[in-house]
């Protein structure tokens, strides 16, 4: 009988597993895939993460602690998995979501931040091109995450401290045992006191159960040949560009295949999170090319590589962190809409200690299923 089941050992489920094992608990984790796969969301080399949160400021505490469980993470594996590059926040002078979300949360917080008008920020990033008197705001200290990395460490110092994982994993149902549950895979059952659910784009129906629609969508991370002054050696930031086209984003180049940039929008909607068309398309590479010409002189025209993720949306863009209506010993997070997975780690001490009986975090209130469910 284990303490708790993680189902789902992406972003959120690994750091889980990892939390649940450093508080002792006897703690079973299960992957459909391989850990640190590149068949879900969590994965595509690097993953933005910065503090003046532009989506809502009720997340600026959750990302205190990531910041700091991050870097807590990286004395305990002694890897280089989160990358202080410093993040320019480009947006136009009048309306625009990007740069007044990022300043209110920067002056509710006290982040630090730099904000100049167009002509500074010309002479402060000179690898970046914006449209005529555009504003930036520069965070020093927000940076980037080893994706695969990070989801490689949660689950090795996982196991180190006597999880047990099972990739490849075909769990083919769950259901209520008593005050616990019971999990079916690879033809044997297993039982907990506890079940986390963090399937990812794989969450529809449980997340329907919640009240809230979850929508799939394929994006696509196009890599394009840059010159040297914009790797990361050469001190180059990460990047966002609101523009009338949607946000592009991207990280300085950390090997041969350059720059990594990408649009982010929700694209095509999926039907089965299971059948995902990863070949290249000119519709995935075509608006990352012109925004590169447009923004960043001396990155593309040439693709170099490119990777296929998918954007798992809740209604609303905002996180669904909450026990199963019916079920409270089932604890369900998911709908982390592109932009999630820099709270692995909050997320995860959240989820661990609600399946270790506390309630949930006031920190989560906001991300409650109730939101969806009408009176």
């Amino acid at each position: 009988m284990y303490d708790a089941i993680v189902v789902g050992l992406g972003g959120m489920g690994s750091a889980a597993l990892y939390h649940l094992a450093r508080k002792g608990a006897r703690v079973l984790g299960l992957e459909q895939f391989g850990v640190a796969h590149a068949l879900g969301s969590s994965h595509g080399q690097t993953r933005l993460i910065r503090m003046a949160y532009f989506e809502h400021a009720d997340y600026v505490p959750l990302l205190r602690e990531s910041f700091a469980a991050w870097d807590q993470l990286c004395a305990v594996t002694g890897e280089d998995l989160f990358v202080r590059t410093g993040l320019a926040l480009w947006g136009p002078p009048a309306g625009g979501e990007v740069l007044p979300g990022t300043l209110a949360s920067a002056e509710k917080y006290g982040i630090a931040l730099h904000v100049w008008d167009h002509d500074e920020a010309r002479r402060q990033l000179p690898l970046h091109r914006a449209p005529p008197g555009f504003r930036c705001a520069f965070e020093p200290g927000a940076g980037f995450l080893r994706v695969e990395a990070c989801v490689q460490a949660h689950v090795d110092c996982a196991r180190a401290l006597g999880a047990t994982v099972v990739a490849h994993a075909a769990v083919r149902s769950w259901r209520p045992d008593g005050a616990g549950v019971a999990v079916d895979f690879n033809g044997q059952t297993v039982h907990a006191h506890q079940l986390v659910l963090t399937t990812g784009a794989w969450s529809g129906p449980v997340l329907r159960e919640l009240g809230a629609d979850l929508a799939v969508h394929r994006n696509a991370l196009v890599w394009l040949r840059s010159a040297p002054d914009h790797r990361l050696q050469s001190g180059a930031p990460c990047f966002g560009f609101e523009l009338p086209e949607g946000f592009f984003y991207g990280f300085p180049a950390l090997d041969d295949r350059g720059v990594k940039a990408a649009l982010h929008l929700p694209g095509e909607r999926l039907t089965d999170p299971g059948e995902v068309d990863r070949s290249r398309r000119p519709a995935d590479t075509a608006p990352v090319v012109d925004f590169a010409a447009a923004c960043l002189p001396g990155v593309g025209p040439e693709v170099t590589d490119s990777a296929v993720c998918l954007y798992e949306m809740s209604p609303d863009g905002h996180f669904v962190v909450d026990r199963h209506p019916r079920w409270p010993q089932v604890i369900v997070a998911g709908g982390f809409s592109g932009h999630g997975f820099k709270f692995a780690p909050a997320m995860g001490r959240v989820l661990a200690d609600a399946a270790l009986g506390a309630a949930l975090d006031p920190a989560v209130g906001f991300l409650s299923a109730a939101r969806f469910v009408r009176p």
